[in-house]
Formats: C-alpha cells, structure tokens, sequence
C-alpha cells in the first residue's frame, strides 16, 4: 500500500554524471549491476551508464521488480568515489571504483545501510528478469477487450481490459480494485501482476473480468495526487456501470474484488450501490488508518531485525506524527511542526519526501476514515481474507473488526478468514516482510485463487 511506500521504496533515480579526470570514462560507461540483500530477499539493480565527451548519463533497471528505463539524479564523481543520490525516496550510494575499473564497492542508504556492489555486467545472462510463472501466456483461452468508460462524478475516463469467458453468457462478473499507489490494471507491484493472474483465473472459471488504471496512471485520465479513497469509490462506480451495460454480463451478478485500499473502497460502493451482488476483501482494512499505519511500522521494524526497544521507539515517533497529521488542519503549520518532530531523523530529502507524503489529501483521508462505516451498511454477501503473515495490513488487527462491523450491521451472509503463511499480497512467505515480495517467484497462492473463485461461485 502506498502509505508505507517512503519505508520501502528502493529505487528512483535520473543522473548526469560528470566524469573525473582520475576516473577515465571509459572506465564508467557500460551496464553494471548489484545486489541488495534485504532480509532473506534480494533485489538485482543494473545501472546503465553512456557517456558523450566529458559527460556520462545514466538510467536504473530494478530486475526483481520488473522496473526499467528509471532515470536517476545527482549523481557525482570525486576521485575514485562515485555518489549517487535519490532524492525522491531519500536514498543515496557511495561507491569506490576499483583500480581496474571492474567494481564499484559502496553503501546503499535509506534511513539503514545496505552493502552494495556493482560489478560491470559482461553478456546478457545476469539481465534476465525474474521468473514470473503465473502469468498467462497468450493467446489465451477467452476474449480480451482493451475499454474504456467515463466516470460521471469526476469527468474522468478510466481505462481497462477486459477479459469474457467464450460463448454468449450473461455471465457472473467482477470489478477488481487496486491497492494504494500509482497502481496499472495488472495492480503491477515487485515484478508481479497480482490482477492479470487474479483475472486470467477467475476469466477461465466462467467470469467476466473489468480491471482498469488507477486515475492518473496508464490510460486513465485524472490527477493522481489529488484524489482520496472517496474519490476512486466513483471510479468503481463508474466500473460497475459500465459492466451492467454491457449485454456479455448478468446485471443481477457484479461483484467487486478489492486488494488492501481497494478493500475499503469496495464496501463503499455496495453500501451506495445494492444492486452489488457480493464483495471480495483481500487484505482490505477494517480499522482506521491511523491504527494500520502505526502497528505496521512495529511490525516492519521488528521484521528487519531491529530491537523490541528500536521497534517500539519507531512506533512512538509515527505515532506522534500521525497525531499532528489528524488534528492539525492547516498545511502550512502542519508542515513546520512535522519538521521540526523529523530533525536529525534522517537525509533532508528523505524527510521532504515524509512530510509530502503526510500532508496528501489521500494520506489525511485515509488516516481517519473508518471502514465500519460502510461495513455497517453492506447486506449483500462478503468474503473477507487475509494473509496469515500479512505485516502491511495485520489480520490479528484487522479482521476481528471486519467480522464485527458486518455483525453490528445484521450482515448474515459473511466470510472471514485468515489464510496461514501468505503475506499481503497472499504470496507464500517466509516472514511476511515487503522485502520478500520482489524474489518469491509464485505472484498469488494457488490457495487464494481456489477460494475466492470458490466462494464466488457458491453465491
């Protein structure tokens, strides 16, 4: 979710280099590549460096995510130490270039420091990307539309795919809905696409499949950093209507399938919208932001192996900060006192980069909205999952509330559970940490398919 993005987002970068005169270009220019070892994870970085008289440029692949082309910034050479700094994401790496010109021995640092060295890439072996084996392989076994449709709230057009199982119908269909962030239709995250496989299955289980961009991202109009969860409920409706339209789809059986905010934003619309015939929560919230956001940070903190008592003090300095957040409504005076709460706790860029993301209109909605409003008021049918080792959204916090809203509201029809040893993206983990997602090759669990196709075809 895009609200512990500042936590763990390892790569940004755009760069013009400026080569040394001790530092030959020639020994600079060319594909170099390193590993960062984070946890029981590792993440492969290839920095593609061309030079052009006295100046070098350079772009950043992240293999295990699947990211390429990423432009980096400031980046300099003084003597035989190169630096690069990422100041979106606060990150920064030192590096000493061997006397051959083969290594560049450094440091990766954002808020801890991870040993990282690059070594020029000879061939093309190392730059193969990371096996992704559940994802389909064309051409598929049903019909597949690139669409598009307006959302009459906003003015905005979403755009989609969507996927029709072979033959007339009407058949059973869903909207899915991504998590929080920039997301694309595939909710592309790590190097996986948890929607195209979540879509191929369920398409090939005899239901009509509608994923679209997140507002702002891909083919989707609008702006992205202006819009609150209510926001992209709309977007949602606006899906929803545009599968009752068409003639492939039973009207009487749309469903909406939301991943982690994406959970929160389904149970908004069935609340609106009764003509929802059942709702999927994977990972979806059930308590306030606020809560999330500050358990997470203990239970990240505990992950990468810090202290009970380091853990704990992280927790505390979040906590403090969301308080701030919450009930200072100016973002001028805002930012001034979160400021002052983040000196000394890390690179000014990284604390700019905390204080934007604080101040958001997203990150302020979703701090205090509460999802047992809506809860409250959904009568149709809900499946409610979640990852047993799930660190992002924490089943032990979340999912007793879920099951308790659904209750106080007179919801009969309602499914909770907790799928032991899947993370927050119902991977097959080892820890359930964030750094482990980019090196598990299986993109969703065979067991997470079968039961929420399960479900949806009980109903």
């Amino acid at each position: 979710m895009r609200f512990i993005s500042r936590l763990l987002m390892l790569i940004a970068l755009s760069a013009v280099i400026v080569a040394p005169r001790c530092v030959a270009q020639s020994q600079l220019a060319g594909d170099w590549q390193g590993t960062l070892k984070i946890g029981g994870s590792s993440l492969r970085l290839v920095f593609h460096i061309t030079g052009s008289q006295d100046k070098l440029t350079a772009t950043i692949d992240s293999l295990d995510q699947g990211a390429k082309g990423i432009p980096t910034t400031s980046v300099t050479v003084s003597g035989d130490l190169l630096t690069i700094s990422a100041t979106s994401i606060g990150g920064e790496f030192k590096g000493k270039v061997s006397t051959d010109g083969n290594t560049i021995d450094g440091t990766w640092t954002q808020g801890g420091s991870i040993p990282l060295v690059l070594g020029r890439i000879r061939g093309q072996a190392s730059l193969a990307p990371a096996r992704r084996p559940q994802n389909p392989i064309k051409p598929y076994p049903y019909r597949e539309e690139n669409v598009s449709y307006i959302n009459a709230t906003s003015g905005n057009r979403i755009a989609g795919t969507l996927t029709l199982p072979p033959g007339k119908g009407r058949f059973p269909a869903v909207l899915l809905i991504v998590g929080s962030g920039p997301h694309d239709r595939d909710e592309s995250v790590m190097g996986h696409k948890p929607f195209l496989v979540l879509a191929d299955y369920l398409t090939r289980k005899g239901v009509v499949v509608l994923r679209s961009d997140k507002r702002g991202v891909g083919g989707s109009a609008g702006d992205l950093a202006s819009a609150t969860t209510a926001d992209f409920a709309t977007d949602a409706e606006a899906g929803v209507a545009f599968l009752k339209a068409r003639s492939e789809v039973n009207p009487r059986k749309i469903g909406l399938i939301g991943h982690s905010e994406g959970g929160v934003v389904a149970p908004m619309v069935a609340a609106r919208d009764h003509a929802v015939a059942f709702i999927v929560m994977m990972a979806g919230p059930g308590v306030p932001g606020d809560q999330i956001t500050v358990n997470q940070t203990l239970l990240l903190s505990k992950a990468a192996g810090l202290s009970e008592e380091v853990a704990e003090k992280n927790a505390e300095l979040e906590r403090s900060l969301l308080a701030l957040v919450v009930t200072e409504k100016d973002n001028a005076v805002l930012e001034n006192d979160l400021r002052q709460k983040l000196a000394g706790t890390g690179p000014p860029a990284q604390i700019n980069a905390q204080i934007k993301a604080l101040t958001s209109p997203w990150y302020r909605y979703f701090l205090t909205y509460d999802p047992a409003i809506a809860l409250r008021k959904v009568t149709c049918p809900v499946l409610a999952i979640n990852g047993g080792k799930d660190l992002q959204v924490p089943p032990t916090l979340n999912l007793p509330a879920i099951r308790k809203a659904l209750k106080e509201g007179g919801n009969k029809n309602f499914e909770v559970d907790e799928l032991p040893g899947l993370n927050h993206l119902f991977q097959t983990a080892n820890t359930g940490s964030p750094d482990e997602y980019a090196g598990i090759e299986e993109t969703i669990s065979p067991v997470a398919l079968d039961k929420i196709a399960s479900w949806i075809h009980k109903r």
